[in-house]
């Protein structure tokens, strides 16, 4: 009986320790931002349909979990590309992206998890030099500088979210462009006479909208003073000068009043001042 209980004891002693050996191959925790898929190499089968999320999962020990960081990524790329007209320029962009959450099966089947590097950039830089080859340096350095990005994330996105590659594409940011001195200098050149251009024409119409202000200033002053001057009979002069000389007698200021001896008769006033 001892003799039983003892190999009981022996057996159960070392199916923990083989537990607790495999249980890095049995027991896997996926954090947040992560995702599995599962292989069975008895089987040669890699399990895309079931991908698995965040927590505590347990496999067979003979399967392998393969683990995705399906977090946004960001990856920095600088390259040499020629414009229309065979000219080299030098681009810097920015890529942020992330693969599709539910199709990490097909893409590790694909390109393997190290799927950046054999999918993500080869396409970026090839879209990067198409988009680019069809603008003058001139345009991919200034005047169309929005629009050259705004192709060029359009494009990619296009190639990297199809059914065979499965890439979220979110942006594709273009941080510095570098041309050739020359080109540099006669490009800022031309922006500068526009810029002076576009000031010209600016004091041109402030010129014209104050000289078109004083006309239209003039010919209402004009028009005033005609109605004015046309309501301004002998008579009303006369009693608007008898209103004033009532009012100026009333004043407490010392003066002399001479009535009839102005002009069409109007009162003549005199101060002591």
């Amino acid at each position: 009986m001892k003799k039983q209980l003892s190999s009981l004891i022996v057996v159960i002693v070392i199916g923990l320790i083989v537990i607790i050996i495999l249980s890095s191959n049995i027991f896997y925790t996926l954090q947040p931002g992560e995702k599995g898929i599962i292989f069975r190499p008895l089987s040669n089968e890699l399990d895309k349909a079931h991908v698995l999320g965040v927590g505590l999962h347990i496999i067979a020990p003979w399967n392998d979990m393969i683990i995705y960081d399906v977090k946004e990524q960001k990856v920095d790329e600088n390259m040499d590309i020629l414009d229309k007209n065979g000219l080299s320029v030098h681009v810097d962009i920015s890529l942020r992206f992330n693969p599709m959450f539910d199709k990490i099966g097909d893409l590790h089947e694909k390109f393997g998890i190290n799927y950046v590097n054999k999918l993500v950039i080869p396409e970026v830089r090839s879209e990067v030099r198409k988009v680019m080859g069809r603008y003058a340096a001139e345009e991919i350095y200034s005047t169309k500088r929005a629009e050259v990005e705004a192709e060029i994330i359009d494009e990619t996105r296009q190639v990297l979210s199809n059914e065979h590659n499965n890439i979220d594409l979110k942006a594709i940011l273009i941080r510095s462009i570098t041309v050739p001195e020359k080109i540099k200098g006669s490009i800022e050149n031309k922006l500068r006479a526009e810029q002076e251009a576009l000031a010209y024409r600016f004091i041109l119409d402030k010129e014209k909208s104050e000289a078109e202000r004083k006309i239209i200033a003039a010919e209402g002053e004009a028009r005033a003073n005609k109605i004015i001057n046309s309501s301004l009979t002998r008579e009303l002069l006369q009693m608007r000068g008898i209103e004033a000389t009532i009012k100026l007698s009333e004043s407490p200021n010392a003066k002399v009043v001479v009535i009839g001896s102005g002009k069409d008769g109007l009162p003549l006033i005199l101060g002591n001042n």
